[in-house]
């Protein structure tokens, strides 16, 4: 049964449940960016106020991101691509990315990372790259829109010039090395057959490996900003608190409910962060 718990009775049980946990798993969406600056999506009033001239051709963030539109339109797409890639590359990790961090680093089993968030925010953050799973890809990489093999390459020496009154991308566009089509971020679009995985699933034993020794009910599962529109994130956590006996402390302020035994705390992500450090700093909590 799902239920939300109050608020006023839940910082103490969230310091708690990482406090006394062995390990850290953190579950995050693309809530936990918002308080970086990073626009909100959520709905079409969302994406439509950061971006005015999708509004104009009645296009939705989920219209945009189809690989099609690298096929249709490569202008129009990495216009889309191409503003978020500089949007991300010039975000500042929010305070609460260093609380997180450092609740992460003191815990014997050590911690990972399961993002949908392409962005590149928790490396930015300072997270081990080598703990962190992007099961939606990554933008700072690109691939071939075709494609003709499996080559993804860094994004790193990528610039792009945008007109942000119809965010088309200007010429030259990124092209693949391999056979000379438009590239395309190595992202999963909705609808996607021509994305290359082999990032992700490279990432994928390093997880499976870490969660074989640290599952169990010393495990806390701290989930962020992670919706039900696109549900990969909760499922992964409420499956695994399920299955392991682990602890859900879910930080969420549109969508708090958790299942039994979960800790809900609806706020953003910033604002619950602090408040939860600040509580373990209080209570001199060994973090």
């Amino acid at each position: 049964m799902f239920h939300p718990v109050m608020f006023h009775a839940n910082l103490l049980p969230a310091a708690r449940a990482v406090a006394f946990a062995d390990a850290l798993l953190i579950t995050a969406g693309a809530g936990i960016g918002v308080d970086s600056g990073l626009p909100d999506f959520r709905g079409p009033e969302g994406f439509w106020r950061a971006y005015p001239a999708f509004a104009k051709l009645n296009l939705h963030f989920h219209d945009l991101a189809n690989p099609q539109w690298f096929h249709r339109d490569p202008a129009l797409a990495w216009g889309f691509y191409g503003h978020r890639l500089h949007l991300y590359r010039h975000a500042t990790p929010h305070e609460g990315f260093s609380n997180l961090l450092r609740w992460a680093k003191s815990m014997k089993l050590g911690y990972f990372v399961f993002t949908s968030n392409v962005d590149g925010q928790f490396q930015k953050a300072g997270f081990d790259p080598a703990r962190i799973l992007e099961c939606h890809g990554s933008i700072h990489h690109l691939q071939c829109s075709v494609p003709c093999g499996n080559d993804i390459w860094p994004a790193d020496n990528l610039t792009l010039g945008i007109d942000e009154t119809t965010m088309r991308a200007k010429d030259p566009l990124p092209r693949c090395p391999r056979c000379g089509a438009v590239a395309r971020p190595n992202v999963l679009m909705f609808g996607d057959g021509q994305w290359l995985p082999d990032r992700t699933d490279d990432q994928e034993p390093r997880y499976a490996d870490w969660l074989a020794n640290a599952a169990g009910p010393d495990l806390t599962i701290v989930e962020i900003g992670a919706g039900s529109a696109v549900p990969t994130v909760r499922w992964q956590s409420e499956e695994l608190a399920r299955r392991h006996r682990a602890k859900l402390l879910r930080i969420n302020p549109r969508e708090p409910d958790v299942p039994d035994g979960g800790i809900s705390t609806p706020l953003g992500a910033l604002d619950a962060l602090r408040r939860i450090d600040a509580e373990l700093r209080d209570r001199r909590a060994p973090i």
